[in-house]
C-alpha cells in the first residue's frame, strides 16, 4: 500500500493520541469522518498500522528496576533461547541481532533479586552482561515520511 500525504498526516494524529475521534482527526487533516475511518481500516488492513496500546508507569506498577541485557548463546542454545525468551514476562523487548551479542533484551524488574534470579535462568543459555536503565532520554518517537 502507498502512503499518500492524507495517510502520513492521520498516522501523525493516531500516533499523537490513538484515542481521538475520527471526526477530530478528519477535522485536523481535512476530511470526512468517514473517509478516516476507510483509510485507517485499510492501513490496518495493509498491516501498516499493527495496533493501539495503553502505556502503563512500571514504577507506580511495583517494577524499580528496567535493565538492558544482551546474551551472547552458547553453541546450540540460540533457538532454545528464542523459544524460551517468549514465556519470560519480564521481556518487554527482545531483538536477535548481528555483533558479538546475538540478543538484546530490554527487561522490567520488581528488584535486585529479581534481576539476579532472572539472570541465573539465562545464563544455561549463553552469556549475559546488564546494564541499569537510569532515565529515558527518547521515548516513543513517531515513524515519519522519508522523503
Amino acid at each position: 500500500m502507498n502512503l499518500d500525504s492524507l495517510n502520513w498526516k492521520i498516522l501523525r494524529c493516531l500516533q499523537e493520541n490513538a484515542r481521538q475521534s475520527n471526526a477530530e482527526i478528519g477535522r485536523r487533516v481535512g476530511i470526512s469522518s468517514p473517509a478516516v475511518s476507510e483509510r485507517i481500516k485499510k492501513m490496518e488492513d495493509a498491516g501498516i498500522i499493527l495496533g493501539y496500546k495503553t502505556v502503563v508507569s512500571p514504577l507506580d506498577m511495583g517494577y524499580q528496576l528496567k535493565a538492558i541485557i544482551t546474551l551472547h548463546a552458547f553453541i546450540g542454545k540460540l533457538k532454545p533461547f528464542l523459544e524460551k525468551v517468549k514465556t519470560y514476562d519480564e521481556v518487554l523487548n527482545c531483538y536477535r541481532i548481528t555483533g558479538n551479542e546475538n540478543i538484546v533484551m530490554e527487561v522490567l524488574l520488581k528488584n535486585q533479586k529479581h534481576l539476579e534470579t532472572f539472570i541465573d535462568e539465562l545464563i544455561i543459555y549463553g552469556e549475559t552482561k546488564t546494564q541499569i536503565v537510569l532515565s529515558h532520554v527518547t521515548r516513543f518517537k513517531e515513524v515519519k515520511e522519508i522523503k
